[in-house]
């Protein structure tokens, strides 16, 4: 794959992300009748169906990382290129930005938006570092042919075990600072879940060095 593929597949995948994140909320939030409880279980479902998706159909594109924090991990480990880093990254706040704007094109909501949401805390930021640590383990850790299921199936727990709904992604963060609906946060609160997920990413890759060796991956999920 050629660069301008990678940073496509990046782009594409994160806004697909963002757009089934914030749109199942909104959907959830209309039509759960005010039980924060359902709107939460119809969230994580929809999530944990697009994260699958996404990983198994840009995997072979960019390795699907639709995740600054991802990103930076695999680079530190040379399965990402220093120059193409900041790349990514650039990518996948374009993506997450789009994907929250198409969300609100399509419930036919004002496209710019912030969140009024505030997410803040030691609680919160504990919850995203755990979140994200477990994440890196389970990208770095997981045999080739399960990563997609065993990294949606994570995160759909991460929902609910976690105070902060499991963000665990800076990109996520930046996506839904821009929405004002069930999945936003507040942009006061975004520099606090960012700065926990990447302290929560470093803490991942240094269990996982701890842990030893895991299955090698394959050539399209280490570029």
């Amino acid at each position: 794959m050629t660069a301008s593929h990678r940073l496509l597949g990046e782009f594409l995948a994160t806004a697909w992300l963002l757009a089934a994140v914030i749109g199942s909320g909104i959907m959830a939030e209309r039509l759960s009748g005010g039980n924060a409880g359902i709107a939460l279980l119809a969230n994580t479902l929809a999530t944990v169906g697009a994260l699958y998706i996404l990983i198994e159909v840009f995997g072979p594109v960019s390795g699907a990382h639709m995740n600054p924090a991802v990103s930076a991990a695999m680079a530190l480990r040379g399965e990402l290129a220093w120059p193409m880093l900041s790349a990514y990254v650039a990518a996948q706040l374009l993506g997450a930005a789009c994907g929250a704007w198409l969300a609100h094109a399509m419930f036919d909501l004002p496209i710019l938006q912030l969140s009024a949401k505030v997410r803040s805390g030691a609680g919160q930021w504990i919850a995203e570092a755990v979140a994200t640590a477990g994440l890196l383990l389970v990208v770095l850790r997981a045999p080739a042919a399960r990563v997609a299921a065993m990294v949606a199936a994570y995160i759909g727990a991460a929902y609910w075990f976690t105070a902060s709904t499991s963000f665990a992604n800076p990109a996520a963060a930046f996506g839904r600072m821009l929405s004002d609906s069930f999945a936003g946060i507040a942009p006061a609160s975004v520099p606090g879940f960012v700065i926990a997920q990447f302290a929560g990413a470093g803490l991942g890759l240094a269990l996982h060095r701890l842990l030893g060796r895991a299955e090698p991956k394959t050539a399209s999920e280490t570029i």
